[in-house]
């Protein structure tokens, strides 16, 4: 797996953003996907790729939007949001 391209100044959140993205895989891998942490940008926003039967499907935005950003931004404030990135 690369190493993810985190903004040095915010290098202190990457544990943070691995443990609610870990929590909330299983969710992912139930419906046959996954999820790879890509990294945090200078806007504060946690870059993900999914993977599996989560590509393409209808739902996936709702999947990140409604689940994983919603539970990251009550877990991880200082981040903005997740971002899908292909």
């Amino acid at each position: 797996m690369p190493t993810p391209a985190i903004d040095p100044a915010l290098a202190h959140l990457e544990p943070h953003v691995r443990r609610v993205i870990d929590e909330f895989r299983p969710y992912i891998l139930a419906d046959g996907g996954d999820i790879e942490f890509l990294g945090i940008d200078a806007r504060r926003m946690v870059r993900v790729r999914l993977k599996g039967a989560c590509v393409g499907c209808p739902a996936s935005f709702n999947t990140l939007q409604m689940g994983l950003e919603r539970l990251m931004l009550a877990q991880v404030p200082s981040v903005r949001g997740v971002e899908n990135s292909p």
